[in-house]
């Protein structure tokens, strides 16, 4: 009976002080070293956008350097399993795009749990896709390529790459509405644009960012718009669920993420200035710029939005055999 309490008395005790010491390295952050925003695609697209406008204010508002490292490759699964394997001490986050979502059914052999071995820190925002046209393009509406397809009039659209969120929305709307189009995967969005705006692939989808100075200088016609509300950037553009599809919705989206042993007391003060941050005019100026649609909220509410596309695109994969570039 002494032996259990007194083996009992340890693990309190051991527990307790585990509780102290975590407390006290919170109560400490981020004092010790900079922090690191780990982009996981190259620099000049949206998520280094998004990690460096970030890092300005954090900077400022956390009293210590924030440093963006770019680790791209493998539809970002390359940085943000740098990141799962980081040391949990509140020193290192990753700035990810919608891929995370699904390159759990889509990779095979992940290295990380994604549901595991990271904690969301915050959703960013999120923004439309637009499916869109080149300007002597015979389709007016939606409504036009949704006829020539069920019509069997081999629709074919491009999109940034196999397995991107573009794609999966396209396939979702093809298993959904039972319509056959053929999907041409480029290597990027400069590509996609170049082949779209010449005519040589009749449709695009992509995100605001890269569709809407195309769209503006009248060489894309923008069809539709694949979240459940109408685009800030385009008001006169239509949804996927206004021209028939009810309830389809399909953001790209940004979020930060921390290794999933973080510090509670960290992730959540690191939760508090991102919100902060979102709400600074200026900052927020600027990720709308970048066609994003501010979210911000807790911890909690980031992990639901997250676990959620992680289901809705494990199950597109599995229905329509999608596989990586």
């Amino acid at each position: 009976m002494k032996h259990w309490i007194s083996r009992t008395a340890l693990a309190v005790s051991a527990a307790a002080l585990c509780a102290t010491s975590m407390s006290a390295m919170a109560q400490a952050w981020p004092a010790k070293q900079p922090i690191k925003f780990v982009a996981v695609f190259p620099p000049g697209g949206s998520v280094d956008q998004v990690a460096r406008i970030l890092a300005v204010p954090l900077s400022q508002q956390l009293g210590q350097n924030i440093i963006v490292e770019n680790k791209g490759g493998a539809s970002g699964s390359i940085g943000t399993a740098a990141v799962a394997a980081a040391p949990a001490d509140g020193y290192t986050f990753a700035v990810v795009f919608d891929t995370h979502g699904v390159n759990p059914s889509l990779i095979p052999g992940l290295p990380f749990d994604t549901r595991k071995d990271l904690a969301p820190v915050s959703l960013i925002g999120t923004s439309a896709m637009v499916l869109a046209t080149f300007s002597g393009s015979e389709y007016k509406t939606f409504g036009d390529v949704v006829a020539a397809a069920k019509a069997k009039k081999n629709v074919n659209y491009g999109s940034i790459g196999s397995g991107s969120l573009g794609h999966l929305a396209m396939a979702l709307l093809s298993k959904s509405g039972n319509i056959d189009w053929q999907h041409v995967p480029y290597k990027g969005g400069g590509p996609l644009m170049t082949d779209a705006v010449a005519g040589h692939v009749p449709l695009a989808i992509g995100s605001v960012f890269v569709t809407k100075p195309h769209i503006d200088s009248g060489r894309l016609r923008p069809l539709a718009v694949t979240t459940s509300k109408r685009a800030p950037e385009l008001p006169n553009v239509p949804t996927v669920a206004e021209s028939g599809f009810a309830g389809f919705d399909a953001p790209a989206w940004w979020a930060i993420l921390a290794p999933a042993k973080t510090p509670p007391e960290v992730v959540k003060r690191m939760n508090e200035e991102i919100n902060k941050a979102l709400q600074n005019p200026e900052i927020a100026k600027k990720l709308s710029a970048q066609g994003i649609d501010i979210r911000g909220g807790t911890p909690d509410a980031a992990r639901v939005f997250i676990d959620k596309q992680i289901d809705t695109w494990a199950k597109v994969v599995k229905d329509n055999g999608i596989k990586a570039d």
